[in-house]
């Protein structure tokens, strides 16, 4: 929260300007919202997805001290998520819950671009302990990144990413610098299963290395999130032990997509969390690299649920990302092949 007091032109003290800003990524408990952290590049930040197959989902909630009683203006960060693709119907809406009491603005029903769009009002009487939520009224993907509370009403928070991304900071009270890391034998960026074995066979070769996955899960594919099932033959040929590490952190689904505990995210953790010379980061987005010359000497990651940033250093440098965002953020050569599929971030 941030307290401004302004100055008149005669130098004097006005009236106090309150401010809350919450992430809604940073919720204590994100309910049957999820984290969706693959268009962070697109709209600068990760956000509360309210994915229910057409089911509303159940309420994120978190609760936060206000700095002082009194009205309060709020803004949400949000969009029509279908109105790109000139869809009438706003499937994504939502609304704002304060003490347990929605606002009256329904939201997610207007704009193609992320922005903050006006909420109405909402008088806080007791400052201390204050329940904030999100209830979703569709189940159909609406979309929350952000909430702002302030006492002046001409007080609304920039939209453009240039001004947005400091804001965002300051609001949050992080850092100008990311906290340095390292240095790593190796950095390791993405936890699907290439991750998990190259990490792995690493540690074991006493190399310390920093494994960074932007999900809560390992395994890529082959988790709980996305449920491909692991069925290939991994000990055949000139090399049949080349793949002992992939059978250690397999799953044993039967089907895929299988039952979401059938791949055994939990085991996959273990596994790596036992290995004295891997430091897991999980729920961590790279997002920039720094050079000398043409080697890459740390990767840039921030953790998608408080926005700290993070500067990982290392000797040797290792793109599992399946995108190969590592290696085009670095310079290297790479292909894009244009589709018909719209991005729908």
């Amino acid at each position: 929260m941030v307290v401004t007091i302004g100055l008149n032109a005669a130098g004097n003290s006005m009236a106090e300007t309150h401010r809350v800003f919450l992430e809604a990524e940073g919720f204590a408990s994100h309910g049957g919202w999820k984290l969706d952290t693959q268009f962070n590049f697109e709209m600068g930040s990760s956000y509360l997805l309210a994915h229910g197959l057409g089911q509303p989902v159940d309420d994120a909630e978190t609760t936060v001290d206000f700095p002082a009683p009194g009205v309060y203006h709020v803004h949400v960060r949000t969009l029509d998520w279908v109105a790109k693709f000139n869809h009438p119907g706003a499937p994504g809406r939502f609304q704002v819950l304060v003490q347990g009491k929605p606002l009256d603005t329904i939201l997610g029903v207007r704009g193609r671009d992320w922005a903050w769009h006006d909420a109405g009002e909402v008088k806080i009487e007791d400052p201390q302990g204050v329940r904030i939520g999100l209830r979703d009224l569709t189940g159909f993907n609406g979309r929350a990144d952000a909430i702002y509370f302030t006492t002046d009403p001409d007080d609304v928070p920039p939209n453009d990413d240039e001004t947005l991304t400091p804001w965002r900071r300051a609001m949050l009270d992080l850092p100008e610098t990311p906290v340095t890391l390292g240095p790593y034998d190796l950095v390791v960026v993405g936890g699907g299963y290439a991750g998990l074995g190259t990490s792995i066979s690493a540690a074991r070769q006493g190399l310390k290395v920093a494994l960074i996955q932007d999900r809560p899960v390992l395994g890529g594919n082959g988790s709980s999130e996305i449920r491909v099932w692991s069925k290939g033959r991994m000990r055949i040929g000139r090399f049949p032990s080349i793949g002992d590490i992939v059978a250690e952190v397999a799953d044993r689904a039967d089907y895929s997509p299988g039952p979401a505990e059938s791949f055994e995210d939990a085991r996959k953790e273990a596994i790596v969390r036992a290995e004295p010379n891997i430091d897991l980061y999980l729920n961590h987005r790279a997002y920039d690299v720094r050079k000398d010359g043409d080697r890459i000497r740390s990767v840039w990651a921030f953790d998608t649920r408080t926005n700290e940033r993070k500067e990982f250093t290392g000797r040797l440098f290792a793109d599992t990302t399946g995108h190969g965002w590592v290696g085009i953020m670095a310079g290297a050569d790479y292909v894009v092949t244009p589709t018909n599929q719209s991005r729908m971030g």
